[in-house]
């Protein structure tokens, strides 16, 4: 009989999930259908797809779309999280035919589409809380509870213990990929719902076709068998701290850059990001965030290893709270910020070395002679390569850059100069100053 290799020495993957090809260098775009337009519904998105596309878009992320609960509702319009029927459509964004149009508008202007899934809890006027009470978690005093330890009263939790619940899930799940061909999900405080059910959704989903997962939460354990992306929260708090108190860099570098490079799984992404609709609505817009850092913030998180988001609104040089629960359509214009966006994710698009997860290079660090203020580093893959200088302070500086391991000539990302690269790079930067080069094996 022919014996298996079994060498409890060699090194075995950690994820062991397949992302599609598609998202090997793409870019998310979170959209809030209802404040995107004036309208406020599916075929006014259709509007903007070319802009989108343009804009270096390629996966958008449609915050939820299902039927939204009335009993204790908040605001007029309610919370899109608190799910009345993971079968229905908001007929506040239209209907049926309206989302398969989209859907299909999307994939014709060369993007994919993902859904946001709340698989946590309910409204409390969901069907399956009369069919169903067993599904849900119930209180001390045998009542129907919200997300414990949280003002989540327009919602009540489920009880993932229930296998039938689990089936309903799931086969809820597949329908949207199956019925609609959807290219995936968003999924809602991932890491509360066991994730033995989610490793088994992710196997069934691709049994469909290929799909591409995000979860909201950082836990590492998530990227095994069931999701492709997850939250970097952490890197968002590091940089806004930076950004509004005179931390050092080396809270970036040392303490988490040193710690990702070391112990993320490559095959996983985390997402990083400025804005999202729960940073936007509860804590501020990015400039009230970032400041002056802003742009800095956003080249690094490009830059930085992980698949990056725009929320809507960002290219538009969104400075307010959307409101969560009314009608606060986005005001659309011309700015810097998109083509900010735009000039990075097209390098991206083209340059290996900023590609995501295994498929991109590894952040390697440059040493320069202000290393609790200014950031620098390389990442290069199969001949293409970004130099990344960032100074995450407000001082004017003069920082002298060892770059004796990426001597050549490079492109200037934001003038399209030539740059010449000695053993010894000087810059001279201005507060929140940043310079991107680059090469390419093409060239």
């Amino acid at each position: 009989m022919e014996q298996q290799n079994t060498n409890p020495y060699l090194p075995k993957k950690y994820v062991e999930i397949l992302t599609p090809d598609w998202v090997k260098n793409a870019t998310l775009y979170e959209l809030n259908v209802r404040q995107f337009s004036e309208e406020g519904n599916f075929k006014a998105i259709e509007k903007q797809l070319p802009r989108l596309k343009k804009l270096g878009i390629d996966i958008i992320w449609l915050m939820p779309i299902h039927l939204i609960g009335e009993l204790h509702r908040k605001g007029t319009l309610g919370s899109y999280y608190s799910v009345k029927d993971y079968y229905g459509i908001n007929p506040e964004f239209g209907d049926e035919a309206d989302f398969r149009n989209l859907v299909n508008a999307i994939h014709d202007n060369g993007m994919y589409v993902i859904l946001d899934w709340v698989a946590n809890h309910t409204s409390w006027d969901n069907d399956l809380v009369e069919k169903h009470p067993d599904w849900y978690m119930k209180s001390r005093k045998g009542t129907f509870q919200s997300t414990r330890w949280r003002d989540y009263d327009d919602i009540i939790e489920f009880n993932y213990r229930n296998p039938d619940l689990r089936k309903y899930m799931t086969d809820a799940l597949k329908f949207w990929v199956a019925e609609y061909n959807i290219d995936g999900y968003r999924c809602d405080i991932a890491s509360f719902v066991p994730l033995d059910f989610w490793e088994n959704t992710r196997m069934e989903l691709d049994a469909i076709k290929p799909i591409f997962m995000l979860a909201e939460a950082e836990d590492k354990e998530l990227h095994r068998k069931a999701f492709d992306a997850t939250y970097n929260w952490n890197l968002w708090n590091i940089i806004h701290k930076i950004a509004t108190t005179e931390t050092s860099v080396k809270l970036l570098t040392e303490a988490y850059i040193a710690e990702h490079v070391s112990i993320f799984p490559k095959d996983g992404m985390r997402m990083n990001f400025i804005d999202n609709h729960d940073k936007n609505s509860w804590e501020g817009n990015q400039y009230s965030n970032f400041g002056d850092a802003l742009e800095a913030a956003i080249v690094f998180t490009v830059l930085m290893d992980g698949i990056p988001l725009i929320y809507n609104g960002q290219e538009a040089g969104l400075n307010r709270s959307l409101e969560f629960f009314e009608k606060d359509p986005i005001e659309w214009k011309s700015h810097k910020i998109a083509t900010l966006y735009s000039t990075l994710f097209h390098l991206k698009h083209q340059n290996q070395a900023l590609w995501n997860g295994n498929h991109g290079g590894e952040m390697v660090r440059t040493m320069n002679d202000r290393m609790d203020q200014v950031i620098s580093f390389v990442r290069e893959k199969n001949g293409d390569k970004v130099l990344g200088f960032i100074n995450l302070s407000r001082d004017v500086l003069v920082v002298q850059f060892d770059t004796s391991f990426d001597t050549g000539f490079y492109t200037n990302l934001f003038t399209g100069e030539k740059q010449k690269v000695s053993e010894t790079f000087i810059l001279t930067m201005n507060p929140w100053d940043y310079v991107v080069l680059y090469s390419s094996s093409i060239n």
